[in-house]
């Protein structure tokens, strides 16, 4: 049986890329975990992977990525407070 891929496994799949990619580039040394990409990149993938998880439910993977969004969020917060008030 060949597995097909609908728009939510896509959609989660890229999801996983983008979150995947920033943590591969801070464990090379390439990225900090004080940039702004990097909580994005965690941000924005866990959004899409929660996207995903709305068709495709799993009530564990839906409460990680729940939770690895806030901590992305407080990091971005964390950071735009860092640069106002640097000024």
């Amino acid at each position: 049986m060949i597995a097909t891929m609908d728009f939510a496994d896509l959609i989660g799949m890229i999801g996983v890329f983008i979150v995947i990619m920033p943590f591969l580039f801070l464990q090379l040394g390439k990225m900090s975990s004080d940039s702004m990409w990097y909580q994005m990149g965690n941000a924005i993938g866990s959004i899409f992977i929660i996207i995903s998880l709305l068709y495709h439910w799993n009530f564990s993977s839906f409460c990680i990525e729940v939770s690895w969004l806030i901590i992305s969020l407080i990091g971005i917060f964390r950071i735009l407070l860092k640069k106002r008030f640097s000024k």
